[in-house]
This record gives C-alpha cells, structure tokens and sequence, in this order.
C-alpha cells in the first residue's frame, strides 16, 4: 500500500504477529511503522514496524506516520522497505 510516497508493508506482509496498535491516543488502526527519536541530533526516524515493541519507541499507523510533524529544525529519516524484486526482473 502506498501512503504519502511511502510503500507500507502491512504485519502480514513481513510475516509478524498482528495485533500492535498505533500509539497515538484513541486511534484503534494497527501499526506498521515505529517512530524513535534522536534528541541529541534533533531527529526522529521512522521505519517499519520493529519485531518487538520497544520501550522508547512508538508504533503508528499509516495514518499517523504519513502526518508525523516534529519540531522546527529537526530532521524526519524514513527508512523504506524496498521490496524484492521478482524473478528474472
């Protein structure tokens, strides 16, 4: 699925337990990205959903990671999954 120019990769896509839901307060869609920040290089980096939940990380939906905003002059890195390519392509 592609959300804002990021392809999203769903759970069962990448093969792992469903379930977790997106961090953001009275949203109930399931998460497929997780959000950490950097506070000493004023970043936030947002990739696919991590194997685990972490402590010190959030997990969002696509909805949430698409409208991800941070403070004026901190930098967003979005780490994409590249999907494989097929055979013989």
């Amino acid at each position: 699925m592609a959300v804002g120019g990021l392809t999203v990769i769903s759970n069962s896509e990448r093969g792992m337990v469903r379930g977790r839901p997106c961090g953001k307060v009275a949203c109930g869609e399931d998460a497929v990205a997780t959000l950490t920040y950097d506070y000493a290089d004023a970043m936030a980096v947002l990739g696919p959903l991590s194997y685990r939940p972490e402590p010190h990380s959030y997990d969002l939906c696509p909805r949430h990671s698409e409208r991800l905003s941070v403070p004026l002059g901190w930098q967003v890195v979005r780490h994409v999954v590249v999907e494989e390519l097929a055979p013989g392509a």
